[in-house]
């Protein structure tokens, strides 16, 4: 067994039962985009979280355990993604990161935002043209030393 086999098998429990996120993240007691990222084997639960997720998805002791091993960040596509959504947020690093890291530079000085230190926010916008997705992401910048 290992991270992969248990988050496999909360996709699949969620799939199963229709469980929502949001639903989980509730119980968890945690954010939306961080209890998905958790599930999603990306994050660290605390013994307590675990046994919460444990509950919702039928996880025996050792897969509760697997939650609370510190995960390698970003190993589950270490190439560029296929996945459209995906490969569009890859497209918008490219198309805006340069003018993201000069806007940055200019306001905040030499550095960068931490993905550590940060929260995300994703809802729903409605309009009349087609509703929008709404991504709020903030971390705290991080300048560099001088030594």
């Amino acid at each position: 067994m290992n991270r992969l086999d248990v988050t496999e098998k909360i996709i699949s429990v969620k799939v199963a039962k229709g469980i929502q996120w949001a639903d989980v993240a509730k119980k968890v007691k945690q954010s939306k985009e961080w209890t998905t990222a958790l599930c999603l084997g990306q994050m660290t639960a605390t013994a307590a979280q675990a046994k919460v997720v444990g509950k919702i998805f039928g996880l025996n002791a050792e897969e509760q355990k697997w939650l609370q091993v510190v995960p390698s960040k970003g190993a589950a596509s270490p190439t560029q993604p296929v996945d459209p959504l995906i490969y569009r947020f890859y497209e918008l690093v490219n198309v805006y990161g340069p003018t993201i890291k000069e806007l940055i530079h200019e306001e905040f000085g030499d550095g960068i935002m931490s993905a550590i230190d940060f929260s995300m926010d994703i809802t729903r916008e409605p309009d009349p043209k087609g509703d929008r997705v709404h991504v709020v992401m903030s971390g705290k910048f991080l300048p560099y030393k001088t030594y």
